[in-house]
């Protein structure tokens, strides 16, 4: 797992973490986010990816999470934030 930042945009590359261990992260960092980040990417794989995509787009929820989009590019999600 990786982390960056780009201004107001985070990004996580999740390859490597198993659906649970990707969860549990995503929550914790949510849950301490500074407010000043709007939007998380979240890089989840194409290929063998598919578990963690569908784990972030049909079951991830969290208060902060105001919507979630599809990318141009079909291994990442990305996260809008409130």
């Amino acid at each position: 797992m990786r982390f960056s930042r780009n201004g107001s945009v985070m990004t996580v590359d999740l390859h490597g973490t198993s659906a649970e261990q990707a969860r549990e992260l995503l929550l914790n960092w949510l849950s301490h986010s500074p407010e000043s980040v709007t939007e998380l990417r979240v890089v989840h794989g194409y290929n063998r990816g598919t578990l963690l995509r569908d784990m972030v787009r049909q079951e991830l929820t969290h208060p902060r999470i105001r919507t979630k989009l599809p990318a141009l590019n079909p291994g990442e999600t990305r996260l809008i934030l409130k």
